[in-house]
């Protein structure tokens, strides 16, 4: 039975509700009266939270999937488009531990765990591919990679380039090990990130020597 009590319904709720749905029906089957259904709240309450409806929802869960926390300084509540941020309670790496890295083992850090995030909600991955919400989590992301790469010696134009290619191999990385999960000859886990991290260091390289 649907409640009318919206109390303790917030954006986190909802995004990883919506998540569930997607892990078990696929991106098709999520619409806003089977969230309300699912969270025990009529489908209205959910307009209180993502007042342009489902597309602003969509944002947000690209935003959640996205963020893999491993710069300090992130502040819930904050940056250019407030209701877009991913919700908090997301694992964060010890920010002194990572600001002290090498440049490599720091874009590893972050890959390792963009990955992992990518892997966990892989059914929203779909998309991923025609958005990217601006988030003041993004911006601190670009902010360390831009600076990793500076010091492997890149600048210019060549800064973006190289940080487009980082990102661009763990989407496509993630969604090759997807789209092969279940035949008899795909690898287990381990043999996955062993491939991702191959993939991986042969970029740095090519990027530190760029």
């Amino acid at each position: 039975m649907v409640s009318r009590n919206n109390a303790g319904l917030s954006r986190e709720l909802i995004i990883v509700e919506a998540l569930h749905i997607i892990a078990g029906r696929g991106l098709g089957g999520l619409s806003m009266r089977r969230l309300g259904d699912a969270l025990e709240v009529e489908a209205m309450a959910i307009y209180h939270h993502f007042p342009r409806g489902k597309e602003q929802l969509f944002n947000a869960i690209a935003a959640y999937v996205t963020t893999a926390r491993v710069v300090s300084g992130l502040t819930e509540g904050q940056g250019p488009e407030e209701e877009e941020l991913p919700a908090a309670g997301i694992a964060e790496e010890d920010p002194d531990r990572v600001e002290n890295l090498p440049w490599d083992r720091r874009i590893t850090a972050w890959a390792e765990s963009y990955r992992t995030r990518l892997l966990t909600y892989s059914g929203a991955m779909s998309l991923l591919m025609h958005r990217a919400p601006l988030t003041l989590a993004e911006q601190r992301t670009v902010a360390m990679l831009d600076a990793a790469l500076e010091e492997a010696g890149l600048s210019g134009d060549d800064v973006a380039r190289g940080r487009d290619s980082l990102l661009s191999y763990c989407l496509g990385s993630v969604g090759h090990q997807v789209r092969y999960e279940g035949r008899e000859d795909s690898p287990g886990e381990v043999e996955a990130l062993a491939r991702f991290l191959f993939g991986l260091r042969a970029l740095l390289r090519g990027l530190g020597a760029s």
